[in-house]
């Protein structure tokens, strides 16, 4: 196989997140885009490194099995979902499987993998969506959408995405509509990032699933000063489902691409939304991290719950094909302090709080603390405690003050908890470890670290959050060992 020849393959697997390959002679090559398993495809060879090699130019031969007709006109042109062409049922079966795989390759003993929870819906299931102002093509005119699949500067109109609902997308459109407007009459223009100039930068539309409630958010540049009284009487007036709560304006002025505030107006209504999750109210700013998918929130945490009953329970966890002897808690759960680590703006700490004498959460993150605080206090939970700060550093604050964690519960970003943040939690010694991941990958480099220290994974379950996308949550209970 050279470089620059065309080549047929089938497509035989897909590695995690969506990295479908086929095999051609002893290396495996990668064609680049949405293909499933049964795809057969011809191809230009590009790159080719040691065993693997990349396939471009892609005709497809014979369709897959079980492949359906794509639903979205964006799908393969925006880079956010990747397997609409599977029916839902076979997306979680895929998930599952490839979760497990990359679990057995961490833990090389046997443990309990439960069947993969599906989310409530499959489709407008997001309760947020974050646009970028653009173009789709140099000089061309202004859009409003995501990022083109593989490229940084090109956005793509997303007007007809089907993970947002029909408010999401009026609104969208609408917002489009106006500042392309705005634009061919010269009034402004577009964030460039490569030259730092322009006004319009991102858009942000939030709501809570159960309450109703709508956030927009148009975050700008300060480089001009335009009156945003129109396009907020235009969005008012829109005939929407649920009702519009507020209308924020954010200036940014930071040369990094990511949503920040270095000003605040707001423009109507309110700054914060409330959501509602196992009948607890959780008021939610324009920057805290929220799942985004609410129904399939109660999912999530309700696996953790569960997890929180096993130990409570003191089932008996044995593995005896590699003979671990579980130390098993101490204490009853409602004797325990339970450290809720990445904490967010503490959904797990207060639904797990009736179980526990005391919930200590830390986030980096200052105002999703500061919001986790106050709606513990107007959901009456006088056991959670919210710390602002990084959590390496704040484990080091509670030891001054003597607390000690009798569980852990993690539900770290992308990046995992890294063998820093471990090493430090190994000193306390408990028992049981409950840890969410969103990244199978950072959590299989963390179970090895964990495994090294004597905890052993027992339970595992993944929650797909994130229909039409290759994205899925995992609910991990590991108990620590006496060998």
């Amino acid at each position: 196989m050279k470089r620059g020849e065309e080549i047929e393959i089938e497509v035989t697997g897909i590695e995690f997140p969506n990295k479908p390959y086929g095999v051609y002679g002893e290396k495996k090559v990668y064609p680049v885009g949405n293909y499933i398993i049964g795809h057969k495809l011809k191809g230009t060879v590009t790159k080719i490194r040691n065993k693997k090699s990349e396939l471009k130019k892609i005709e497809i031969l014979e369709k897959a099995a079980n492949e359906i007709e794509p639903f979205c006109p964006h799908f393969n042109i925006c880079g956010g979902c990747t397997f609409q062409n599977m029916n839902y049922g076979d997306q979680t079966e895929l998930k599952s499987s490839l979760v497990l795989n990359i679990l057995k390759r961490a833990a090389n003993y046997e443990f309990e993998y439960e069947k993969i929870i599906k989310s409530p819906k499959e489709f407008e299931y997001r309760n947020k969506m974050e646009f970028s102002f653009g173009n789709e093509i140099i000089d061309g005119p202004l859009t409003l959408g995501m990022h083109k699949k593989g490229s940084f500067h090109d956005i793509i109109t997303v007007n007809e995405c089907k993970l947002m609902d029909i408010d999401f997308r009026k609104i969208l459109t609408a917002t489009a509509d106006y500042f392309r407007k705005k634009e061919e009459e010269g009034e402004l223009s577009f964030y460039h990032r490569i030259q730092h100039i322009g006004y319009l930068r991102n858009f942000v539309i939030r709501k809570g699933e159960k309450t109703g409630e709508i956030s927009i958010n148009l975050i700008t540049t300060s480089q001009i000063d335009f009156d945003l009284s129109e396009w907020k009487e235009i969005m008012l007036n829109l005939e929407l489902k649920n009702k519009i709560y507020g209308i924020i304006h954010t200036i940014n002025d930071n040369l990094s691409d990511s949503v920040q505030s270095d000003e605040e107006n707001i423009l109507y209504g309110n700054r914060d939304i409330n959501e509602r999750i196992f009948d607890l109210n959780f008021k939610i700013s324009p920057y805290s991290f929220f799942q985004t998918n609410s129904d399939g929130v109660e999912l999530l945490y309700g696996k953790v719950m569960e997890y929180i009953d096993v130990i409570s329970e003191n089932e008996e966890l044995n593995n005896s094909s590699i003979a671990i002897t579980v130390i098993k808690n101490p204490q009853n759960v409602k004797d325990c302090v339970v450290f809720d680590l990445f904490s967010g703006t503490g959904t797990i700490g207060q639904i797990v709080s009736k179980k526990a004498k005391q919930v200590y959460g830390i986030e980096l993150i200052e105002e999703a603390v500061k919001k986790a605080n106050e709606t513990a206090k107007f959901n009456n939970i006088k056991n959670a405690e919210f710390i602002a700060g990084d959590v390496f550093e704040k484990l080091d604050e509670l030891e001054e003050r003597d607390v000690k964690p009798d569980i852990i519960i993690l539900d770290p970003p992308r990046p995992g908890v890294g063998e820093k943040t471990i090493t430090k939690l190994l000193k306390y010694n408990v028992s049981n470890i409950i840890y969410v991941s969103c990244n199978p990958k950072t959590l299989a480099q963390d179970l090895a670290i964990f495994h090294n220290n004597g905890y052993r994974l027992v339970k595992s379950c993944p929650v797909d959050m994130f229909p039409q996308t290759p994205h899925v949550e995992v609910v991990n209970l590991l108990v620590k060992n006496s060998i």
